[in-house]
């Protein structure tokens, strides 16, 4: 029982803390090496021909979204790309509500809009509007986000290498109400570990929100799949090219107004996780190197921290009778109590400190992602959905 309580502390906090340190430490000699190459050959790192800009495609799948829909369109069209080189595709997946009447509103020749009378699930809408893309690259991204007038450039610009296959870009939060950026430690914490898994060729996935990849590397996904961009993304590294993150290609979103708006999503996303290890075998493959290596500590380990938690909990409770284990179990009652007082707090919407926010953030995160596994196994999974807040 000793062994199973420290193994599973070990890989929490190898998961969260000494992964990440080592991450760092071979991104830094990576980098190093890089800089060092460029200093010697003198030759330009990335190179931006604005006179030769490349036509792209953007698809968005869209299922009631009339409260944002028309500002996304607008926002789009006013980018600042070639409009004649800048194809957008939008799906409305059954919507039930205006965002069909909307977008047949606008008069923009460079906007394709197909209307799906039935909700079959947006993996359905975006392997269809797929099949519609002349251009060779694709940007994906959601009908609630908004990007920075040269975020598709920025994406772009990154595939006048060969071997590069899919771009994601940076997502800020901003608050619903101030417009103020929102980003939480936790949030940025993730967006350092994608930039320097990037660096090592490790990149998992990419934000569904805003990311870039070739046309040709795309692989149509059953209709039930949950985290599309996860493995869209990662199907482009299976091929053999390279997944890059650029946090100059920005998209903003809003922020879910408190925890309880964001329980059915993260629920949803911790589904399509398990849905994912399952169906994506051949990245638990040693011989991939640093993907390999990313994928289990970053991915795999974080997947099952709510069952380390709880086996945690539970074996340091058949431990009791020792002083230390006392002490412990102690610990791990007050670091519950203050996550669920942080997460009553701000259900009712009142303000907390930074560190019982994150507390709170991250045991609700990993309770819905308990509950994502348990209707994994517990129910049919489904690709129909349901609108969010974010």
């Amino acid at each position: 029982m000793v062994n199973i309580f420290w193994f599973s502390l070990a890989v929490i906090i190898y998961s969260y803390f000494i992964y990440p340190f080592i991450l760092l430490i071979f991104s830094a000699v990576k980098q190093a090496i890089s800089d060092t190459r460029y200093l010697w050959k003198k030759s330009q790192r990335r190179v931006v021909d604005k006179d030769n800009l490349p036509p792209v495609s953007i698809i968005i799948a869209a299922y009631n979204e009339e409260s944002c829909i028309k500002a996304r369109v607008e926002n789009l069209l006013s980018l600042d790309y070639p409009q004649d080189k800048l194809t957008i595709l939008i799906g409305s997946d059954g919507s039930q509500d205006k965002t069909a009447e909307i977008l047949t509103s606008f008069d923009a020749v460079n906007l394709k809009v197909h209307i799906f009378e039935k909700n079959r699930g947006k993996m359905s809408v975006l392997n269809d509007l797929v099949e519609q893309v002349n251009s060779d690259y694709i940007v994906f991204s959601d009908a609630n986000t908004h990007f920075n007038k040269n975020t598709i450039e920025y994406l772009v610009r990154h595939f006048n290498h060969d071997n590069i296959g899919a771009v994601c870009g940076e997502l800020h939060l901003v608050d619903v109400d101030s417009g103020d950026n929102k980003d939480n430690i936790y949030w940025r914490y993730e967006q350092v570990l994608k930039f320097h898994e990037a660096r090592l060729n490790a990149l998992q996935g990419a934000n569904g929100a805003i990311y870039a990849i070739r046309k040709e590397l795309f692989i149509p996904l059953p209709a039930n799949t949950i985290v599309d961009d996860f493995q869209i993304a990662m199907n482009v590294a299976k091929q053999g090219f390279r997944l890059i993150y650029d946090p100059e290609a920005i998209a903003i979103e809003e922020i879910a107004p408190n925890l309880q708006a964001e329980e059915g999503r993260r629920v949803r996303i911790g589904l399509g996780n398990y849905q994912a290890l399952f169906t994506m075998a051949w990245a638990l493959n040693p011989l991939l190197g640093w993907r390999f290596i990313a994928y289990i500590s970053h991915k795999v380990c974080r997947w099952f921290v709510p069952h380390l938690m709880l086996i945690t909990l539970i074996s340091n409770l058949l431990l009791i009778s020792n002083p230390l284990y006392q002490l412990l179990f102690i610990g791990q009652i007050l670091f519950y109590s203050v996550a669920f007082y942080g997460i009553k707090k701000q259900q009712k919407r009142q303000k907390v400190s930074s560190i019982i926010g994150i507390i709170a953030f991250f045991v609700s995160m990993n309770i819905a992602l308990m509950r994502g596994f348990i209707r994994y196994f517990s129910s049919n999974v489904q690709g129909t959905w349901e609108r969010t807040t974010r």
